[in-house]
């Protein structure tokens, strides 16, 4: 009976009379200028004591005794506000601001303008497996061996898998605001440079990719060169992207309680529902000790019918992933588009604890799964039980993608800013294949990217597996460089991106010769110089044995003259990351 009663409440069947004539409404409350979630708002009942609060992020639910007409919305900063219940079973409640909140909400839709301006500019950016390490209570990290010096003599070739994973910024933001220490091998650099924007140019006439390049000289080894490539995809408008069939893979297992996940979760889910268009369609399975179809696949017009879904989950139970996973790709292929974006969105701390556990168990599962066309999203919730090695792997089986959400600022950032880039693959299988000149290069080291590298023997196969890249993202590598005697005219490596274009089966590539001629480190452009002081950033945090004379100071001091425009503030808040790690962690300074 437990069972039943979870999953009436997950499918919504609300308003049901209890034992002692009582019903419960939910809802969520934003302000009805900036449309953001308004936390510690107070709903009451007329000439009752019950009374609740939202949510930071805006959400409530609320028990009804019998005969309850109206609820009342109270918050210092907006305007009262009585609601007739209406056999409301959700409520979506806005309130209008007043006094130093209108002040606050003419700052915020600045703000907002600023960014949607840039986001629009046509030169705009969007910015392994193991078998896991636990760290910070139970969280568990993949184990990362960084990569060696290559004499380019024995082996002038380095491939590896391209793609803008970005979890391992915002879960690294997560560990400084907590002031706790960083788990080494939660950091992984390329996904720490790759979270920001990188203004390089689009692609032009029919190209899918652009490639770009800088040779400076090593900030922290000045004995060596800096080889950084960025990558631009080419970009689509969003009203010209194919229609999308999203199946939501939701996580309602007991550890999934605590307000920085489920609630979260929510909504984050919120905004991206309130970006769908109305030729989409999206269909959720929830998940706790069996799955459940919480919502058939429903059209992104209906978006009152998808939030209730939402709105409804609650925590509880084991989790069942491998039975879930299974469900939510059956949905989607029920439902498949044809040239369109398929794709489930898993959202879990990744705790699977019944059925198939092991990374290996569940990179198999993906892998079998990834031959029908679907896609995967991963994002990651939550803390001290997050198991961060068990989404990267099946992000990167499934051909997907993986974000971990620490604060509804990140999930707008994911959802609303970078919808587009975040959800439809421009390319897939993407892989880049660097052929060093042995006459200019001594020996190379790829910074980051360790649990993408790709073996040699087989770089060219029919059946690698590389990353994907969305619409208008940019990738960034960077190599450390030996030269090989002085500085000279010839080239100093070709660069080859192999790639397929969804739903084309075919390889195709992109090929450039780069320059060799090196230029002086403070010349070169701000996104070149502010990439080489997140991967500093990312050396110091991993201890790294390559980090040179690099420092705290050093980062400091690259960041600060490279913020360039900085739309969306990322650069700036990166700045006080880096005084906040400094501040806690004296071996750094």
């Amino acid at each position: 009976m437990h069972k039943v009663f979870m999953l009436l409440i997950c499918i919504g069947w609300g308003m049901m009379a209890g034992a002692q004539q009582r019903t419960w409404v939910t809802g969520a409350v934003q302000d009805s200028v900036t449309r953001q979630p308004v936390k510690g708002v107070k709903i009451s009942i007329p000439g009752d004591t019950v009374y609740v609060k939202t949510n930071q992020y805006g959400l409530f639910r609320i028990d009804l005794p019998v005969g309850s007409t109206h609820l009342v919305f109270e918050h210092p900063g907006y305007s009262r506000k009585t609601i007739a219940l209406n056999h409301h079973d959700r409520m979506l409640i806005e309130l209008a601001p007043t006094g130093e909140t209108v002040q606050k909400n003419d700052i915020a839709r600045a703000k907002a303008k600023a960014r949607l301006a840039h986001s629009t500019n046509p030169n705009y950016g969007n910015v392994g497996m193991g078998t896991g390490i636990a760290s910070f209570f139970d969280e568990t990290y993949g184990k990362i061996y960084e990569n060696k010096f290559v004499d380019s003599k024995k082996s002038s070739t380095s491939s590896f898998a391209m793609d803008v994973d970005r979890a391992a910024y915002s879960n690294m933001r997560r560990f400084v605001k907590l002031r706790e220490p960083i788990p080494v091998d939660a950091v992984r650099i390329e996904e720490l440079v790759n979270y920001f924007h990188y203004s390089y140019p689009l692609p032009h006439n029919d190209s899918v990719f652009a490639i770009y390049s800088h040779y400076t000289e090593c900030p922290w080894n000045t004995e060596h060169n800096l080889l950084q490539i960025a990558v631009r995809a080419k970009q689509v408008e969003i009203d010209s992207l194919p229609a999308s069939n999203l199946v939501f893979l939701i996580d309602i297992s007991g550890s999934m309680g605590t307000p920085n996940k489920l609630p979260l979760l929510q909504a984050a889910f919120r905004v991206l529902v309130n970006n769908l268009r109305p030729k989409d369609r999206v269909s959720i399975v929830a998940y706790a000790g069996a799955p459940g179809i919480v919502l058939p696949c429903t059209m992104g017009s209906q978006k009152q019918k998808i939030l209730n879904a939402i709105d409804y989950l609650s925590a509880g139970g084991a989790t069942a992933g491998e039975a879930a996973i299974n469900m939510a790709y059956q949905l989607a292929e029920e439902n498949f588009i044809p040239e369109g974006n398929n794709r489930v969105i898993m959202a879990t701390d990744g705790d699977f604890n019944v059925g198939q556990t092991s990374d290996q168990d569940m990179e198999e599962l993906i892998l079998r799964k990834r031959e029908s066309g679907v896609l995967l999203t991963c994002l990651g919730f939550g803390m001290k039980d997050y198991k961060d090695s068990k989404l990267e792997t099946l992000a990167a089986k499934g051909n997907g993608n993986f974000a971990y959400i620490d604060d509804l600022e990140e999930a707008n950032k994911v959802f609303a800013r970078e919808f587009g880039s975040t959800l439809f693959t421009i390319a897939k299988d993407v892989r880049a294949q660097v052929d060093f000149n042995p006459a200019r290069v001594s020996a190379y080291r790829l910074i980051g990217y360790e649990n993408k590298v790709l073996k040699e023997d087989n770089s060219n196969g029919d059946h690698i597996e590389g990353g994907i890249v969305g619409s208008g993202n940019c990738v960034v590598a960077s190599y450390e460089v030996v030269p090989a005697g002085p500085d000279q005219e010839t080239a100093l490596a070709d660069v080859k991106i192999w790639y397929r274009t969804p739903p084309d089966t075919s390889q195709h590539f992109q090929v450039k010769t780069l320059p060799g001629r090196q230029q002086s480190f403070k010349a070169a452009p701000d996104d070149c110089r502010f990439a080489a002081s997140v991967a500093l950033f990312g050396l110091l945090l991993r201890k790294s044995s390559y980090k040179g004379t690099g420092s705290i100071g050093m980062v400091t001091d690259m960041a600060k003259r490279s913020l360039g425009k900085d739309a969306g503030g990322y650069r700036a808040e990166f700045l006080k990351l880096i005084k906040l790690v400094k501040k806690n962690n004296a071996w750094l300074r």
